[in-house]
């Protein structure tokens, strides 16, 4: 059988080990290994790369613990913005969703615009309006409440401060969400999702949903999903980058995914991170924060969930 692999992300920031409880870290820890486990279900049944990611990402979703689907962060109107994308690596096809409210998974959306649209990006009203023609799932505004993600929101409330989610000061919940796998075939698929900033105003959009910078997959190279200060992560056009240096500079997955995290978004102000896997199934995280939520299992029998640097 060919080598099958899956990593995943529930963010990356000041995750620190002091500001941790027993209870909170197992709590992570758990909804990591579920989405995990679903992930590499998928795959261990001989679904596609495309199917594996899809479920992980879901999986992480639909927990409260991480800036994604139920748990998203409130924006200055006291709403839920949410944005993901999804690619496989054979075809290149992507799909990408921005600003979309009351939808349960925005990464199945993003699946949906890729196979259903005929497009690669829709957002906001329009988005939602495909996505009730495609019968995707809507839950009402009760459901993406929750009081942490409240009280974030009324400390950065009625002022022009956005609040990254994984900042030293909110040591609770963190950002973005993400996993890259390689199936039986040799494909291999990135998908991201997240809830943005708290109190983010003018239908702010970061990296997340954007093909090139947040997500991207290449059967050439890797696929890769990013968490971190998203308009940094724009700027480097991040994911494509390691794909690039992979392509253009021969450099190996490891390599590459260092160089862009610790060098060249650096260098520009950038601060978190990503996963990522190549047509070999290696996996590959890089990050230049305290910590980043993150997992992988692959069919040699290698298999960690991580917190801490």
């Amino acid at each position: 059988m060919t080598e099958i692999s899956l990593a995943i992300h529930g963010g990356a920031g000041t995750i620190l080990k002091s500001a941790m409880t027993p209870e909170k870290e197992l709590a992570y820890q758990s909804a990591l290994q579920n989405a995990l486990d679903s992930g590499y279900q998928a795959l261990r049944e001989g679904q596609s790369s495309l199917r594996a990611v899809e479920q992980a990402v879901i999986s992480l979703e639909d927990s409260p613990l991480f800036n994604a689907g139920k748990g998203s962060v409130f924006t200055a109107q006291g709403t839920h913005e949410m944005d993901a994308s999804i690619m496989e690596g054979s075809k290149l096809n992507a799909g990408a969703v921005a600003m979309v409210k009351g939808v349960k998974n925005p990464i199945t959306l993003a699946r949906l615009v890729m196979e259903k649209s005929g497009h690669v990006f829709l957002a906001a009203k329009g988005a939602e309006e495909f996505a009730r023609s495609v019968g995707a799932d809507f839950e009402d505004a009760e459901y993406f409440y929750d009081e942490l993600r409240y009280q974030q929101w009324q400390e950065v409330m009625g002022t022009d401060q956005t609040q990254l989610d994984h900042s030293v000061s909110k040591d609770e919940k963190f950002g973005t969400v993400g996993a890259v796998a390689l199936d039986k075939d040799g494909n291999i698929a990135a998908a991201t999702s997240t809830g943005g900033m708290t109190n983010k105003k003018f239908g702010r959009v970061g990296d997340s949903p954007m093909i090139g910078a947040g997500t991207y997959a290449n059967n050439r190279t890797c696929a890769i999903s990013c968490t971190g200060s998203g308009e940094y992560f724009i700027r480097g056009v991040v994911a494509y980058d390691v794909s690039a240096l992979m392509e253009y500079k021969g450099m190996n997955l490891k390599d590459a995914c260092n160089e862009v995290i610790n060098h060249r978004l650096l260098d520009i102000g950038g601060d978190g991170g990503l996963i990522a896997v190549d047509a070999k199934g290696n996996v590959a995280f890089s990050f230049n924060t305290e910590g980043m939520y993150r997992g992988y299992r692959t069919s040699n029998g290698d298999e960690a969930i991580g917190i801490y640097k």
